[in-house]
């Protein structure tokens, strides 16, 4: 006797891909895998830089803001394909709905200069940086 269940043999073996456990989306829930689209962001010497995998988006539908001069907002949504009546769907897995994350800048962010660019399904947002300013040295000159 074995005691690994046969995966072909055995229909009580969970199967996540089985009709009851990955029930496609119902209109009451707006909710998806998408609305947290997944952001990453890094600092280098000249500015930060926010990277966003918005996968089948093109760039009319996203939105990339500056509110109060201070916070960073990436918004968009991923519409519902339009059904056919002839059609019957099996599975639906792919996020849809909308998103926003938002970001508070540093101090150091010159929000009047961000860019923003898209390609293959990645946002990328650059914030440049103010320069440091580097103290004032004065050199006093030793008397005696």
């Amino acid at each position: 006797m074995s005691l690994i269940p046969s995966l072909f043999g055995n229909r009580s073996v969970f199967d996540p891909f089985s009709s009851g456990n990955w029930a496609p989306l119902s209109s009451n829930n707006e909710l998806s895998q998408f609305t947290n689209a997944q952001v990453d962001w890094k600092e280098t010497p000249e500015a930060h830089v926010f990277k966003a995998d918005l996968p089948g988006l093109k760039k009319e539908e996203v939105k990339v803001e500056v509110e109060e001069g201070k916070v960073l907002q990436i918004s968009g949504e991923r519409s519902v394909e339009k059904e056919d009546k002839n059609e019957k769907w099996h599975r639906v897995e792919r996020g849809r709905g909308k998103f926003l994350r938002r970001f508070r800048l540093p101090e150091n962010a010159k929000v009047d200069q961000v860019k923003a660019s898209m390609e293959n399904g990645v946002l990328t947002v650059t914030v440049p940086k103010m320069e440091e300013k580097k103290p004032e040295v004065k050199s006093i000159q030793i008397s005696g």
